[in-house]
């Protein structure tokens, strides 16, 4: 393995846990923003939740598809492989989870949010469930 291989994959995984913390935290956010009843808690999670999306969501999600693209570039064999399939599904669906969070900000801060609090606590966990199939994916690689 070259050293490049190497620095890549490291800045990749910073990348992907600070998506990962960030993403199993915006729901709980609206979790509080839905329950929240003072105006004045509602605008401070509505900020909360804006600078988690913009600051830290945002800029990891994009470093791990560039650093992730990159691996790929330096090893492109692996996109012959099964586990390499499903781990990019569960990405995209990642992704997918990612734009569905700031529509559900948005919607937050204008009012319009029609979710309950139970709807976002499940949701919530759509992280973890992918979390977990990306980590066997890349660690086991069973097919």
């Amino acid at each position: 393995m070259t050293d490049l291989y190497l620095w890549v994959k490291a800045f990749h995984l910073i990348a992907v846990i600070a998506f990962f913390a960030a993403a199993f935290y915006i729901f709980r956010l609206y979790v509080y923003h839905i329950e929240a009843t003072s105006d004045e808690v509602k605008a401070t999670l509505a900020v909360m939740e804006r600078k988690l999306l913009k600051f830290i969501m945002n800029p990891a999600l994009i470093m791990t598809w560039v650093l992730g693209i990159t691996l790929l570039i330096l090893n492109p064999a692996w996109l012959k492989q099964g586990w390499m399939h499903l781990k990019l599904l569960s990405v995209i669906l990642l992704t997918g989870y990612h734009g569905y969070s700031a529509v559900v900000r948005k919607q937050l801060e204008a009012g319009t949010c029609k979710l309950t609090s139970k709807q976002a606590r499940l949701i919530n966990e759509v992280p973890t469930v992918l979390l977990i199939i990306i980590a066997i994916m890349v660690i086991v690689k069973p097919y």
